[in-house]
């Protein structure tokens, strides 16, 4: 007989009443098979509660709680940092009086484990940072054309960002190889509008725009104009000579295009502006014979007619071959030169 049958017998034989059996075990209660049942369907739809989190968690579907250490700005920025203080000081305000009521979203960082990138909720980010909170989240699987247009449709949603942020926005995805339809559809424009913003951050150099910052209030008419204005020689002299003015950096983001804007127009005015100066020849006891008027593009000597007409035509029959003398002085080297 097997030592597993040996057990059932003693166990049925314990329990068909033997006194020495029922006096060393304590009386045990019987469970409805019906309690059990229940019990067992409890744990089942805990657990399905379970799975159905997780996977609402890994699609992201349910906000989680990030520590803000672990994140990093999305590749494709499309707002300028730090140009918007006190935006991100109105939502620490909203944080602490009502929490955080709207996730951010991220996705899980393609090249650093344990991190994530921010395809939209930068500044909730950085005020749950500065008040030492971690930020709600949105977790979802997006690759780079997704991250664009999530964070593409959810700042045209909110109409924020300004003409000059959406067409540097528009320059880094289309430097970035990305198609245009692609850029068209994260901003909500059209092919011809797309081309415009592209068309104008393209003609603003970088630094010029770093110095302007945001300026909500201008749109693309002026950008356009300054875009132009750029193609003027000396026109970006000009302007950093006005940026680089003591007073530039107190002035708003708007006043500061002003600023830039007057300086490029003012570059203009004064190249087409006619140069007018005058030069007198004089004997040597100060009789003046002749004045050289140069205005604009030409050269004028202008002599006394009553006084010097005769001597103005044997100027003129003399002019060749001084025009001659003076080519041959400014054009060939001299023979001491020629002899070193």
């Amino acid at each position: 007989m097997s030592k597993r049958t040996q057990s059932i017998r003693s166990l049925f034989a314990a329990e068909s009443g033997s006194a020495s059996a029922e006096g060393l075990r304590p009386p045990v209660e019987r469970v409805a098979s019906g309690a059990v049942r229940s019990l067992k369907d409890t744990f089942s739809e805990v657990e399905r509660d379970y799975e159905e989190l997780k996977r609402q968690v890994s699609s992201g579907a349910v906000p989680v709680e990030l520590d803000t250490e672990l994140l990093d700005p999305s590749p494709f920025a499309d707002r300028f940092a730090d140009q918007d203080l006190a935006a991100v000081e109105a939502l620490k305000t909203s944080f602490q009086e009502h929490g955080q009521e709207i996730p951010i979203l991220v996705r899980v960082h393609p090249t650093s484990p344990g991190r994530y990138q921010i395809a939209y909720g930068h500044r909730r980010a950085k005020a749950a940072s500065d008040l030492g909170l971690k930020v709600k989240a949105y977790v979802r699987e997006l690759d780079d054309d997704r991250l664009i247009v999530a964070q593409g449709v959810e700042n045209s949603a909110r109409e924020d960002l300004t003409f000059i942020e959406r067409a540097t926005f528009a320059l880094r995805l289309e430097d970035g190889g990305f198609q245009r339809t692609l850029i068209q559809t994260a901003l909500s424009v059209d092919r011809q509008e797309a081309s415009k913003l592209v068309t104008v951050a393209r003609a603003v150099p970088q630094w010029i725009v770093t110095a302007i910052g945001r300026a909500p209030k201008i749109g693309r008419p002026r950008w356009q104009e300054l875009a132009e204005l750029l193609k003027e020689t000396g026109a970006e002299t000009k302007i950093r000579k006005a940026i680089e003015h003591a007073t530039f950096r107190h002035k708003d983001s708007d006043e500061r295009f002003a600023v830039v804007l007057r300086a490029a127009k003012a570059k203009n005015e004064a190249s087409s502006a006619p140069t007018n100066r005058t030069l007198v020849a004089k004997l040597s006891d100060g009789t003046e014979i002749a004045r050289l008027a140069v205005s604009g593009k030409s050269c004028k000597i202008q002599l006394d007619r009553t006084r010097d007409e005769d001597f103005a035509s044997f100027v003129m029959q003399q002019l060749p071959e001084l025009y001659s003398s003076f080519k041959n002085q400014t054009q060939s080297p001299s023979k001491e030169t020629e002899g070193r």
